[in-house]
């Protein structure tokens, strides 16, 4: 908003010309949703107590965790509601993609608001049954990407990304393999496997103090550099030539976006460290999962997403290859057999005999490796 209104002021106050750097927008997005969080969370978690939205623990699940019984939940409102004021104030209003990102994250967050009021209204951890779930994050995400593949239905003249179904793989230089895939195959593959996919593997993972939204930080600073990589010339140089990444016009206004997910990330995390004061809930996980996914499609790294997200697939694979076993084995033995100890898999570290601080200080530990390793790939090609 402060771009779009107060940036053609610059020749009469010309402080304002600072507005025009991305770089400084981002820094101010952080700052402004982790002054946000980190100052309006203690009120909110009072206020979270009188309502009484605790959170229920499932029967089924370690002994470690009855504790945890009636914590604050729903803490996620507050993550969302920071990092759209930090956007809208910081981003340029007008970029379709920014909106996008907006629509799919508070959009996500709604589903998951409803998921978490039926839990606490009816005490039954199930919530939302998960085909409604479902139904409402394609239905969203559907919405989120015909919008992005049929840029005319939009007001003219406002910035966008353009629309590309090509396929970038990690390590591998564009220039030798770069496929195109048609709009009708791309759009739906983005949509199951990367937008909902990373959306429901993030509510998974959301299981420990801390757990998710740690990997949830070093995922969004990694989309700061790559969206600011592939998105900014510098001069005559063009870093996204230079790296051989798809340059993505616009992609740098979505780094000011990765960086109000940041700033409030840090400030809950200021209040969900062990022992957690307030869970995020599914209201916060399902929006920044959602939100995770769209700036995979955006910056041209669907498939780069999975090594970066590779907490959250391994996550989901474990659920996955349990539930699969235990019907294999029951239907062939008669008897079911499970894989692990308890799925997802963070539950398998604590019935080995771990404490719940060192599952989640070296699940992050990993994430940051994966970070890494993705941040490798934009050299090694």
């Amino acid at each position: 908003m402060l771009y779009t209104f107060l940036y053609p002021l610059w020749t009469e106050a010309s402080f304002l010309n600072v507005l025009r750097y991305p770089s400084f927008r981002i820094v101010m997005a952080a700052l402004t949703a982790l002054v946000l969080t980190l100052f309006l969370y203690p009120p909110f978690i009072r206020r979270l107590q009188i309502f009484k939205f605790g959170q229920e623990v499932r029967k089924d699940g370690p002994e470690s965790h009855f504790k945890k019984q009636g914590t604050p939940t729903m803490g996620g409102i507050l993550i969302l509601a920071a990092v759209f004021l930090s956007t809208i104030l910081w981003s340029d209003i007008r970029h379709k993609a920014v909106w996008l990102l907006l629509l799919v994250t508070i959009g996500f967050g709604c589903v998951g608001f409803y998921d978490d009021y039926k839990k606490i209204k009816f005490k039954n951890p199930a919530g939302l049954a998960g085909r409604w779930k479902l139904f409402w994050q394609f239905s969203i995400g559907a919405v989120a990407m015909l919008l992005f593949w049929r840029t005319e239905w939009w007001p003219a003249g406002w910035p966008t990304i353009a629309f590309d179904s090509s396929i970038n793989l990690p390590f591998v230089n564009i220039q030798l393999f770069n496929p195109v895939l048609a709009w009708w195959l791309y759009l739906p593959l983005a949509l199951i496997f990367v937008v909902v996919g990373t959306s429901n593997a993030v509510n998974l993972t959301d299981g420990l103090d801390g757990l998710a939204i740690g990997p949830i930080m070093v995922a969004t600073f990694t989309f700061l550099a790559l969206a600011y990589a592939a998105g900014t010339t510098l001069a005559d140089f063009n870093i996204a030539s230079y790296l051989r990444i798809t340059h993505v016009e616009g992609a740098s206004e979505l780094s000011v976006f990765c960086a109000a997910v940041l700033g409030a990330g840090i400030g809950f995390l200021w209040y969900n460290a062990y022992p957690a004061l307030v869970f995020m809930g599914d209201v916060g996980a399902l929006a920044l999962g959602g939100a995770l996914g769209m700036l995979a499609v955006f910056t041209k790294n669907e498939i780069l997403s999975a090594v970066l997200h590779g907490v959250f697939l391994a996550e989901t694979l474990s659920v996955m290859l349990q539930t699969t076993y235990f019907k294999w084995t029951k239907r062939k033995t008669g008897e079911g057999k499970r894989l692990f100890l308890m799925t997802p898999i963070h539950h398998h570290f604590e019935k080995l005999g771990w404490p719940e601080p060192r599952v989640i200080v070296r699940f992050w530990i990993v994430s940051v490796m994966l970070a890494l390793v993705a941040l490798a790939s934009l050299k090694l090609r």
